[in-house]
């Protein structure tokens, strides 16, 4: 209740328009009265053309980005003054480039112009690498950005991280009408959600390893993001990390291995934003979305920024409803030496009157997917409550060397279905037992990170240090109830549903704790990049009985885990080569398999190594990831005879990955890629399952977005994304195959100015062609492909 009253009162702050009142001075942007030279700029949109000549002429512009929507440039070529070419790029366009009392430029419409579309304010700035602070600036397209965050080592351009790394923008979640970030990665090959879509949990597979949402970071922290389902709405970034991340983020609390997912929050920018989005999603769920942002100072220097969202009505299962409530404070302070930040959320999220199926399979001969509207557990329901306040400061000792801590709480509590309309022993016919798990649990989570980080050289070599250490305390809790009845998935009936437990008993304690030390060496005037890193780790896990009682042997552990990565731009052309050898410590695997003997049951801790290689090539407007992997780590087997999981064998993933972003062409962005994985599981006992393919891991991901903006229409722009998945199994012995399948997204927005206001008006529609598939596979279980959904959304900017 403190929580809400504080961000009520940040909202009323906000909206009066009265915040701070002392500021201290900060650092000016590089002033550009410059003498003329050469620039080369390609034709392309406005916003590719105004991103690249500020990067190449080293000026900070804020460009409120509706200004430049739909509009094209015919680029820049000769030798300008920082003035001319902006009059020369803006030639015709109706805008003109105005510059602060700072030194940097803010794009207006001119007194006789009009702009249209309306898209978040973008503050491009000119270094790909900005500091803590300053996020990378968007790429060609506004799809993804330049760079991302890579955990201890900051924020770093793709084109020197020795990692794929993909990071989406807030337009990017705008125009795709994402409101969680499964529908993010919906874009990237790598991942694959295998929980049904629409249900009150999400689950993934990164390089065909599991991850869940707990093991999401909030800039740079784990344990801070909600345990079953992440908002966007409250986001600025959504950075996608492939490969084990121990060196540069930690542990992760549930201890995934395949990548790292960081959520970064919105911040104020430079401009005033009030929008209001108006949504509806089949069949009858109305939304409403207020983003405010508003900076106040003599130089703009305290910032605040606020999301409030309400949503409510039928969903596309039939008889369900969801009814949810979000709100997040952002505040900020931009100094000469110190910036800080404070972060504050409260969610809700409720279902009622059913969940999307999963379900195991009797034999290997599989039942055909199910009408996804069909409701298999009308009296099924769920809620789940999330709170979090997570701070972050830094503070510069001088221009070399910057100090930086950031701590966090969360508490979440849920109940009701949590993991959705479980089914067992699926026939042919539709047959199966139905499973109603009424279950209670909580989360409480503190995590904290403390460190230095710093540049010096030593003859030719330069030098980008960082010290860190972070802890990660966590306590959960779960009760279930559970009861069984005879059902058919094509026509369901309705069994006694299970009681709600009365309290959530603990069940686990996580405490993760390590120091780190990286220090990336720069040669030949940063053509060769060398990072070497180690991290000492720590897991130390409790497990407890239902009496409260501990419950088996305490696991304490150690080690010392080292990274290495490499990045050798061998050309002028923006071309780099890259490798890495990464090792990661997890906490081991806990069993969720109903059907087991020994479920809930944690295993000891493990270790992952990943080996990769790969290119990265930037066209201009258009960039391209090549990486090829193996990844190696334990794995847990279930013994078809006694139903129990055991630590037996290692799984072992080859792979090959392509990833792409950016404009083709003038007006045609493009989003996706390729992912192909060879998942086997090896050293299994007396080799019985050795050479099988490890379960729910395709062996071919094809994801292909496609954005048109139709140029005899300034405004609009057309949207197709269609998503493959390639076969895969859903049981050790590989008798069980999923078939491959392949979705097709299509959507359209429009642009415009109505009544002195930039609108945009956005419409979509998933599964367009209705198609009805078996999705993924969580723990033996298989997932309903997602329905038909409709969606609608007008947003105006005040």
């Amino acid at each position: 209740m403190i929580l809400l009253h504080w961000m009520a009162l940040a909202l009323h702050l906000a909206v009066a328009g009265a915040m701070f009142a002392a500021a201290m001075p900060s650092a000016h942007a590089q002033a550009a009265a410059a003498p003329a030279r050469a620039f080369n700029i390609p034709a392309g949109t406005l916003t590719a053309a105004l991103n690249r000549f500020a990067e190449e002429a080293g000026v900070f512009l804020s460009a409120p980005a509706e200004l430049t929507q739909g509009k094209n440039s015919a680029g820049l070529a000769g030798s300008f003054t920082v003035d001319q070419a902006f009059a020369e790029l803006l030639r015709g366009q109706n805008l003109e480039v105005v510059r602060q009392g700072d030194g940097s430029y803010a794009l207006r419409q001119a007194a006789a112009g009009a702009s249209t579309g309306v898209l978040p304010v973008v503050r491009v700035n000119a270094d790909a690498e900005t500091g803590a602070g300053d996020l990378p600036k968007a790429y060609a397209g506004g799809q993804v950005a330049r760079g991302g965050r890579v955990g201890l080592l900051g924020n770093k351009s793709v084109m020197e991280t020795p990692f794929n790394t993909t990071s989406y923008t807030a337009q990017m979640m705008e125009d795709q009408q994402a409101s969680t970030v499964s529908e993010v990665l919906r874009a990237d090959p790598s991942v694959r959600e295998i929980f049904p879509e629409g249900g009150p949990a999400e689950h993934f597979n990164v390089r065909g390893f599991y991850m869940q949402t707990s093991d999401f970071a909030w800039n740079g922290l784990f344990g801070m993001v909600p345990h079953n389902r992440g908002a966007t709405e409250m986001l600025e970034r959504v950075e996608v990390l492939k490969g084990p991340g121990a060196l540069l983020y930690g542990m992760a609390p549930a201890g995934a291995v395949g990548g790292v997912v960081n959520l970064v929050p919105k911040r104020a920018a430079d401009e005033p934003l009030t929008r209001l989005t108006t949504s509806y999603m089949s069949d009858s769920q109305l939304g409403m979305h207020l983003d405010l942002g508003r900076r106040f100072g003599e130089e703009k220097q305290f910032g605040i920024r606020v999301n409030a969202v309400k949503s409510n009505g039928d969903t596309a299962l039939d008889g369900q409803s969801q009814d949810r409530i979000l709100g997040s404070v952002a505040l900020d302070f931009r100094g000469e030496r110190v910036r800080a930040t404070l972060d504050a959320y409260s969610i809700e999220e409720k279902q009622t009157g059913g969940m999307p199926l999963l379900s195991t399979f009797a034999s290997s001969q599989l039942a055909a997917a199910p009408d996804p509207t069909v409701n298999t557990q009308r009296g099924a329901y769920s809620i789940s409550r999330s709170k979090a306040v997570i701070g972050a400061v830094e503070f510069d000792f001088n221009e070399d060397w910057t100090g930086f801590a950031a701590a966090g709480t969360k508490r979440q509590t849920g109940a009701g279905y949590l993991n959705n309309a479980i089914g067992m022993n699926l026939q042919t016919s539709g047959a199966y037992t139905a499973v109603g798990m009424n279950a209670k649990n909580f989360f409480d989570a503190t995590s904290a990170e403390v460190g230095i980080r710093g540049r010096f050289r030593t003859g030719p070599i330069g030098h980008e240090v960082v010290l860190s250490t972070n802890a990660i305390e966590q306590t959960t809790g779960t009760t279930a109830n559970m009861v069984t009845w005879a059902s058919n998935i094509y026509s369901p009936t309705t069994g006694t549903r299970a009681a709600e437990p009365a309290v959530a008993a603990k069940t686990a304690e996580i405490k993760l704790d390590s120091i780190a030390l990286a220090d990336t060496l720069s040669f030949m005037d940063r053509k060769v990049l060398l990072t070497l890193g180690l991290r000492q780790q720590r897991v130390r896990t409790t497990n407890f009985a239902a009496s409260g009682a501990v419950s088996g042997t305490p696991y304490d552990s150690q080690a010392l885990t080292p990274a290495v990565g490499l990045v050798i731009k061998p050309w002028s052309a923006p071309l780099s080569l890259y490798a890495n050898y990464i090792e990661g410590l997890s906490q081991g695997a806990t069993v969720s398999d109903l059907t087991s003997a020994n479920n809930g049951e944690t295993f000891a801790p493990y270790k992952t190594q990943q080996v990769e290689f790969g290119a990265k090539w930037d066209a201009g407007t258009f960039m391209n990831t090549i990486s090829v992997f193996q990844i190696e780590r334990p794995s847990l087997i279930k013994d078809a005879v006694t139903t129990r999981y055991s630590a037996d064998g290692e799984q072992r993933n080859r792979g090959i990955e392509w990833n792409t972003a950016g404009e083709l062409a003038r007006g045609l962005r493009l989003l996706g890629g390729a992912s192909y994985i060879k998942a086997i599981t090896t050293r299994t006992q007396s080799g019985q399952y050795d050479g099988k393919t490890a379960i729910g891991i395709p062996t071919l991901q094809l994801n292909l977005g496609t954005e048109w903006d139709v140029t005899r229409l300034s405004g609009l722009t057309l949207r197709g994304t269609a998503i493959y998945t390639g076969h895969q199994y859903a049981n050790s012995t590989n008798t069980q195959e999923l078939p491959a399948w392949t979705r097709f997204d299509l959507g359209a927005r429009y642009a415009t100015r109505f009544a002195d206001h930039n609108v945009v008006f956005r419409g979509s529609v998933i599964n367009a062609f209705d198609k009805r598939y078996w999705s993924g596979v969580w723990n033996g279980y298989a997932a309903v492909g997602a329905a038909r959904t409709f969606q609608l959304s007008a947003s105006v900017d005040f």
